[in-house]
This record gives structure tokens, C-alpha cells and sequence, in this order.
């Protein structure tokens, strides 16, 4: 699409306003709304953004503007939102791309695959919870009858939150985002709406997309959609999971191979790539798992939701959910990320460490199926398979030390994202909760 082509689409549909949008640090979608007419300053120097009033853009009250440049690729209506549309767009900063931009910094991982012909392509699983606030104040599903103890797959949740969910699906496919499949998943009031996977930028674009579009019909309907990882300690948490494969001109997927010893359809450079996943999976856990909350979702032993369905191990099986990769066959299911993640961090991660054990030639070692979550410490130790980082300190010092992740984020990005990271650990571990209220107030 051209510029006139674009003028001539918005004229069409009536368009009055294009949103300039990008994410900041945190994932988060930000925008300008920008009239039709001006729809060529988006797409020559972009709109203008104060990068101090952003999280994560290393700015200060006395820097320049950041500089919101349309991706014309991305141009789309936003059907909930009549006469407007999104353009998604890169961070500049003086006429050049800015390192602090999330999707800058994919860019330029996925122009290092290409270098080598190839295209990463993801698929990505949002989960996400539909509440509402009562009378006290407190959050709860939206819908009270939904309050089985096992609710996964539970047809009344899914038939009474049908009329959400009709408008969020028919929005998303209006605009080309292919959902083939929805359902409510295993805490009261989550659902999971599944989308074809496609070019790992596009999967990045349209997860954004589809937190924007939760958000919005979910609040026109009366409720709150949350990606909050773990809202609720009695229910199990909200992920993201990441379906990953690679292709060149010649080949879909060169993560496929039926002839694969281990029965699980890997090629040697599937296995590379998992080698690499998992050397430095304690620091992608920083990524993945962004914030304090993640990490209730992250547990190792006594869970108050009962299964988890997060991984806590750095292993991988063929169909065990225990392990932070799981093999569907042919591709690669990462588990980590959460529904709070960024995708463009938590991909531009996944290709520097997928690289690294293709280029190191990682040995992922044989697959595990057993139920991890019943081993021991000791059987654990024995098979060799370590532990991801249980809390956000944690992962922030693994992710410090990991000079392939962080050259992946790149120096100014990844600096920022520990800063901010620590600043948030050091706010949880001064804050009074009321959990400590209530067990201490008057307990000595």
C-alpha cells in the first residue's frame, strides 16, 4: 500500500483519524490520535511524542521529542472504535531509529535472521481475565454463576460470555487478525482467543492489538479485561504462550523433520535453537516474567490454585506442560511468557538466544516427560534440570549477567529495563501488604 492507496482505503471507511501507536517498555500501548489529512507527517517525520512522559525511553524533561514513524504495513480500521484507524510505528529520535523502541529493538534481530534468509515466525496464545468490580470495590469474575472448581473448557462460562466475545473475534477478523479458536480456560472467568500465527513482527503487532481490542469492547460491555499474570492467588494465572518455528525462501519450516530419532518432528536446527532457549532461559525469565506479580504465577511446590500450568523447570518434553518448552512437533512452544509480557522484548530475546545455540551448536539434551512439578529437589538435581528464577530480583540479576540477552535488547534498552525492573522490586519489598496486616497487626 502507498500513500494514495492509504488516503483512498481511510476515505472508504470513513476514517477520520489515524492512532499513531507503539508500545512503551512495559508493552503498553500508546497513541496520538491524528487527523486524515495529516496522515503524511506519520509517515515522513512522525508524530511527537514527549519520551520523558513515557516509561522506558531513557529521556529527560530536557531531551528531544520521540519520533512516532508509520509502518504503512500495519495500516488497519479499529472496528471498535468508528472513524478511526492504527498505523503501528518505530521510535526516532533525530532522523534515526531510537534503541529505547521495543520494536526497533525486535528489527534489528529479525534483520540479523534475515541476513541469514530466514523469517521467524510465531504464534502466540494471550490469556486474559473478564471481571468486574462489585460494590466493595473488590475485583471478581464477571459472571458469578462461573464458579466451578475445574471451569477449563467449561461450556455455561463460554455461552455467557459469548456476546463479549463474538464482538472482540468479529472485530479482529474484520481486520484480517485470523482467530480459529476461543476458549474458557482453567481459572473462573479466563478465556484464551487463539490467533493464526504468522511473521514474528506481524504476531507482535497483532498481540497488542488484541489486548487493545480486550480492553476496549470489555469495558463497553461493563467488565474489565485483565493480562494481569496471576490476579487472583486461588486461581491459576494468565499466559502468553509462543509457538515458534523458522523458514527460509525454500522451506516453511526448517524446525520440521519426521525422521527426527526422539519422535518429536525436530531438525538439528530446532534442537539448536531449544540449546540455546534453554542456556539462557533464567534470563529471558526477566523478559517473559516482567513483572513482580509473574512470579506467583512462576511457582515451584505449593501453588494456592492447585495446577499451575506455568513452568518452573528449564527443560522440555513433548507434550509436558511442566517444562518451559513443550514440543507439539515440528516447532517450539515456549511456556514462559505471561500475558504481561512485552512481545517485542520477549521475541527479539527468543532470537538472540535461539541464534546463540544454533551458532554454538547447543545440545538441548534428551526430552523429559515426566510430571516435574512431583519431582524432588534431589531427582531434579539428577536429571540435571534447573530451576527459572522464582522472583523478579532474581531474574533481573540473571538477565543482567546475560551479555547475549542484553545484546539482544541492546545496551541502552536492556539498561533501562534493569533500572526500571529493580526500582519496581525494591517498591513491592517496602510496601505493607495486607496479607502482613492481617497475620501480624496483633500476632505478637
Amino acid at each position: 500500500m502507498n500513500t494514495a492507496a492509504a488516503q483512498e482505503f481511510l476515505h472508504k471507511h470513513q476514517v477520520r483519524y489515524v492512532l499513531a501507536q507503539f508500545v512503551d517498555i512495559h508493552g503498553a500501548a500508546k497513541a496520538k490520535a491524528v487527523p486524515v489529512e495529516h496522515l503524511d507527517m506519520v509517515l515522513g517525520d512522525g508524530a511527537g511524542f514527549a519520551g520523558f512522559a513515557l516509561w522506558g525511553f531513557g529521556m529527560g524533561p530536557q531531551g528531544p521529542d520521540y519520533m512516532a514513524v508509520g509502518d504503512l504495513a500495519t495500516l488497519s480500521l479499529i472496528p471498535w472504535m468508528p472513524g478511526y484507524a492504527r498505523i503501528v510505528c518505530n521510535g526516532f529520535v533525530r532522523r534515526k531509529p531510537y534503541p529505547y523502541c521495543s520494536r526497533v529493538a525486535l528489527k534489528a534481530q529479525l534483520d540479523r535472521l534475515a541476513a541469514r534468509g530466514m523469517t521467524l515466525y510465531t504464534g502466540i496464545e494471550p490469556e486474559f481475565m473478564l471481571l468486574a468490580r462489585g460494590a466493595d470495590g473488590r475485583l471478581a469474575p464477571c459472571d458469578a454463576s462461573d464458579a466451578l472448581d475445574k471451569p477449563c473448557y467449561d461450556y455455561k462460562g463460554l455461552s455467557r460470555a459469548a456476546t463479549f466475545l463474538d464482538k472482540m473475534v468479529s472485530s479482529l477478523r474484520s481486520v484480517d487478525i485470523d482467530v480459529y479458536q476461543i476458549d474458557h480456560e482453567d481459572a473462573n472467568g479466563q478465556f484464551e482467543v487463539n490467533f493464526t500465527y504468522a511473521d514474528a513482527m506481524r504476531s507482535a503487532d497483532n498481540f497488542t492489538f488484541v489486548k487493545m481490542a480486550a480492553s476496549e469492547i470489555a469495558r463497553q460491555c461493563g467488565m474489565i479485561a485483565s493480562f494481569m499474570p496471576k490476579p487472583f492467588s486461588n486461581r491459576t494465572g494468565s499466559g502468553a504462550h509462543f509457538h515458534v518455528s523458522v523458514g527460509d525462501s525454500q522451506t516453511k519450516n526448517l524446525f520440521y523433520d519426521p525422521n527426527d530419532a526422539n519422535g518429536l518432528a525436530l531438525s538439528k536446527m530446532a534442537y539448536h535453537f531449544l540449546g540455546g532457549i534453554l542456556q539462557h532461559a533464567r534470563a529471558l525469565t526477566a523478559v517473559c516474567a516482567p513483572t513482580v506479580n509473574s512470579y506467583k504465577r512462576l511457582v515451584v511446590g505449593r501453588a494456592l490454585s492447585g495446577a499451575t500450568w506455568a513452568p518452573a523447570y528449564i527443560a522440555y518434553g513433548d507434550n509436558n506442560r511442566t517444562a518451559c518448552v513443550r514440543i507439539p512437533g515440528g516447532r517450539l512452544e515456549f511456556r514462559l511468557p505471561d500475558a504481561g509480557c512485552n512481545p517485542y522484548l520477549v521475541t527479539a530475546a527468543l532470537v538472540a538466544a535461539g541464534l546463540d545455540g544454533i551458532d554454538r551448536k547447543l545440545d538441548p539434551g534428551k526430552p523429559n516427560n515426566s510430571n516435574l512439578y512431583e519431582c524432588s529437589p534431589a531427582q531434579l538435581a539428577a536429571e540435571g534440570i534447573r530451576l527459572l528464577p522464582q522472583n523478579l530480583l532474581e531474574a533481573v540479576t540473571e538477565l543482567e549477567r546475560d551479555e547475549v540477552i542484553c545484546a539482544a535488547l541492546g545496551e541502552e534498552l536492556s539498561r533501562e529495563f534493569i533500572e526500571l525492573k529493580r526500582m519496581e522490586w525494591t517498591e513491592y519489598a517496602r510496601h505493607v501488604s495486607d496479607w502482613e496486616t492481617n497475620r501480624y497487626l496483633e500476632f505478637f
